[in-house]
């Protein structure tokens, strides 16, 4: 690892003042676990690391009209243990449950996870599915991002220079809806997913589909919403052979690689079933 200078600035404009005086030699350290491996690999070299974990004002969990504020130095262990988060939001606890391993879920942070903007992680999905927004500060104020249009391309995010994303806003789900995150793993319990998918579904009183949210990981440059098949379900019965025929419109939604966990066509093929499950077990999840 190259030499650099650490930073623990113990309040947000101390830290504006860092970004300002060090611009593009530095970079912004939460939890960790996927800077230190990139400066490890040299796939970022900056002369100055700045530490956000001083800064108490980023790190709770409250309940608001909106729905719920999550700071951006949450940990992922503290996410799932949340009681406001198991009441109002149990598919962000169950999502974060399959995240790598304890080591990692203790450590890793959610706003640094978001900002690392790898599109394989699991967050994403369901956050997207959610309706989440992303709050990015600076010394302008702060600034709102949907989740769906803060990843741009891969490890590529809309955090501008002199921005740090402070907090992440989510919505309750709808009442009277269902939802599932499921993850494909052919490999290890702690891999990441070959498909992964997060999908929220609400039932009219007459039976019918009243909104859907579909939302895909691991075949991508970043996570993908899949419109189409959320358009092709919404309003209508919510009947095995309709649920079939939007989940099959995923096929073209999605762009995967060829990897080691997959094929792109395997990897195709895997969305579209996962896209189906995950529809019907959130429709069996309606209480």
């Amino acid at each position: 690892m190259i030499d650099f200078e650490f930073h623990s600035p113990t309040s947000l404009d101390e830290a504006f003042g860092l970004l300002d005086q060090y611009g593009e030699d530095c970079r912004i350290m939460a939890g960790g676990t996927a800077l230190v491996i990139q400066m490890k690999q040299r796939l970022s070299q900056p002369g100055h690391v700045i530490g956000l974990r001083k800064i108490g004002s980023l790190n709770s969990i409250e309940s608001t009209p909106e729905g719920v504020r999550i700071g951006a130095l949450c940990t992922q262990h503290q996410i799932i243990s949340n009681p406001v988060i198991a009441k109002e939001l149990p598919l962000l606890a169950d999502t974060f449950r399959k995240v790598a391993t304890p080591r990692i879920r203790n450590m890793a942070t959610i706003g640094g996870g978001l900002v690392n903007g790898d599109p394989s992680q699991d967050p994403p999905p369901s956050l997207i599915a959610l309706g989440a927004s992303v709050v990015l500060t600076s010394n302008s104020g702060d600034r709102v991002v949907p989740l769906e249009n803060f990843f741009i391309d891969y490890y590529e995010t809309d955090v501008q220079p002199g921005e740090v994303l402070t907090s992440v806003l989510v919505p309750q789900a709808p009442a009277g809806s269902g939802a599932v995150y499921l993850k494909f793993l052919p490999r290890t319990a702690d891999d990441y997913g070959t498909v992964s998918v997060a999908a929220v579904v609400s039932k009219g009183q007459d039976g019918t589909c009243k909104d859907v949210r579909i939302v895909l990981g691991s075949v991508g440059v970043t996570a993908i919403r899949a419109t189409d098949a959320e358009d092709a379900l919404r309003g209508k019965a919510l009947t095995d052979e309709n649920i079939r025929a939007a989940a099959a419109l995923v096929k073209d939604a999605v762009d995967p690689l060829d990897d080691f966990r997959g094929s792109a066509e395997y990897k195709t093929d895997m969305a579209e079933v996962f896209a189906r499950r995950a529809v019907e077990q959130s429709l069996a999840s309606i209480s």
